[in-house]
């Protein structure tokens, strides 16, 4: 049975033309072995260096977006989700070099209605450290985590708490229903952790796949833009944001409550005052979390879904009971 689908290729870029030259010929590889129909879209976040030139050049076929100002990563993947006309959206980094087979064992998890998407297995150049796989769900106090990395050898339904932003393979109608990436998280850091928690939350599976891999180059991109502890502030902004829009009850309560007290003073202690600017920023996004809290449960009440941070936790944890699990 011919269960493949058609793909549009998403690549946001950033001064990115030394990566691209070196890893869009793997996927190209990958998609001609997978015999589907493609399109390749290279959204420019308006790069300094010859990307364009180069893209231009080298790739006339591709679909080139051009961004007028710097968006940052979601609202730059957004602009290419949108244009995408493919039965599936592949996110890719452009520091990501994919095995020739990468795409054959994901179609399948494709014929049930209920999935969002599938990553593979990243693994760093050296061939023998794995970088990222499934992500198993907790809390920690009142914090909602999911950094315990995890997979099972030989099984084809390993959940995950979210899609790598790196190597997601997602049904473009399920993606379009969530308006892809929340923009609140601009410019970069937990956009695909909302994301996949927002798919679960309309009843949706994220799953993780360990026989389809790839190469992963840390990109200098990020380390660019950061000007003393600006990645810092960002990164701990969008730690706030999340749990704000996606923890309930008394979870949250307690949440905010540990981060004034112990999470706050921690940092203080060590002389990070950069943190009070998180907060600041944090608190300033007070009316788009509410926003965003009431995107995603209109939806689900759209959708009949009850789902919660509960039962994530529930789902993925009984999903692997019984079974061979090899944690990172």
């Amino acid at each position: 049975m011919n269960n493949k689908k058609s793909i549009s290729v998403i690549l946001p870029n950033y001064n990115g033309k030394h990566l691209m030259e070196k890893f869009i010929p793997s996927t190209l590889e990958a998609l001609a072995l997978s015999q589907v129909e493609y399109e390749f879209i290279i959204i420019d976040d308006c790069s300094k260096d010859e990307s364009v030139a180069f893209i231009e050049g080298n790739y006339p076929n591709f679909i080139l977006l051009k961004n007028e100002i710097n968006n940052g990563f979601s609202k730059t993947c957004n602009k290419g989700i949108n244009h995408a006309s493919k039965d599936l959206i592949f996110l890719l980094n452009s520091d990501v070099q994919l095995t020739p087979s990468y795409f054959e064992n994901q179609f399948q998890y494709f014929s049930d209605i209920n999935t969002f998407g599938v990553m593979g297995r990243i693994m760093n150049f050296d061939g023998k450290n794995i970088e990222d796989t499934a992500r198993l769900p907790y809390y920690k106090g009142g914090k909602f985590k999911a950094n315990k990395f995890y997979y099972t050898e030989g099984d084809s339904n390993t959940f995950t708490t979210y899609l790598s932003g790196a190597n997601a393979l997602i049904d473009r109608e399920k993606i379009l229903l969530l308006n892809g990436f929340d923009e609140i998280y601009s410019p970069f850091y937990f956009e695909d952790f909302d994301l996949g928690l927002r798919a679960w939350k309309m009843g949706w599976f994220c799953y993780y796949d360990h026989q389809s891999y790839c190469y992963h180059q840390v990109s200098s991109s990020t380390g660019k833009v950061n000007k003393g502890n600006s990645v810092k502030v960002i990164y701990n902004r969008n730690s706030f944001l999340l749990q704000s829009i996606h923890l309930e009850g008394t979870k949250r309560v307690l949440w905010f409550v540990q981060l004034l007290t112990l999470t706050l003073l921690g940092h203080l202690l060590k002389g990070e005052f950069w943190i009070l600017k998180s907060l600041r920023e944090f608190i300033a996004q007070k009316n788009k979390v509410a926003q965003s809290k009431f995107a995603t449960q209109s939806l689900q009440r759209k959708l009949g879904s009850n789902y919660n941070l509960n039962h994530i936790i529930a789902t993925i944890g009984k999903s692997i009971v019984n079974k061979n699990v090899k944690w990172l």
